[in-house]
């Protein structure tokens, strides 16, 4: 019986095989890392209260039901197919809350956003000078990082998420948080230490 904690090469093997047992375990994997993208993309571009849970809930059981479609072997090709399918989640969303007309244009653009957010988790270990040989080289850096980001308080999450994913300077993440912007930078800084913290005792 697949298991959760089985290396994501392994899962993918006897995803592909056709074990419905190893499709659902392979993708628990992700859900930190989706949902992260998700509040991202919903935070950066829907002035809407759309629950990230709700679209991750989604993008899995679309997956699930799509797995024989995949055609990777990788994780960083399931990556790559798991934020299509998120993409095309949240086009769906905006579509139905703003009652606007099918455009695959916008789902594009919603792909692009994905992949530009995917691309600036991993930049955060650029601007934390970590080296990719520091990092657990089975596994995607990207989703590592997501699990780690999720061990932390929700303001240390916070922080990191406005001024590293969204990318907004620190007088307004000060604004947005109810802080001064020099606590914003003490909390911007400790929130970093406590990341390499979680990532240096990841299993």
């Amino acid at each position: 019986m697949p298991h959760s904690n089985d290396p994501p090469d392994l899962l993918i093997s006897r995803a592909l095989a056709g074990s419905g047992e190893a499709i659902d375990a392979l993708l628990g994997l992700y859900r930190n890392y989706l949902q992260l993208l998700a509040r991202t993309q919903i935070d950066m571009h829907l002035a809407l209260r759309l629950n990230p849970s709700d679209i991750v809930q989604e993008t899995l059981l679309r997956a699930f039901r799509g797995f024989p479609q995949f055609r990777g072997t990788t994780e960083g090709e399931l990556l790559v197919w798991l934020r299509r399918i998120l993409a095309h989640c949240l086009a769906d969303q905006s579509r139905q809350h703003r009652a606007q007309r099918r455009d695959a244009r916008q789902e594009v653009s919603w792909e692009a956003s994905c992949d530009r957010s995917n691309a600036q988790l991993a930049a955060l270990l650029v601007d934390r000078g970590e080296s990719p040989s520091q990092m657990a080289v089975r596994r995607e850096q990207c989703v590592l990082l997501a699990d780690a980001l999720e061990r932390l308080p929700e303001d240390y999450r916070q922080v990191l998420v406005l001024r590293h994913l969204e990318r907004i300077e620190f007088a307004e993440v000060a604004a947005r948080m109810g802080r001064s912007s020099a606590a914003v930078r003490m909390l911007w800084a400790r929130a970093l230490e406590r990341l390499r913290t979680e990532l240096e005792s990841s299993p």
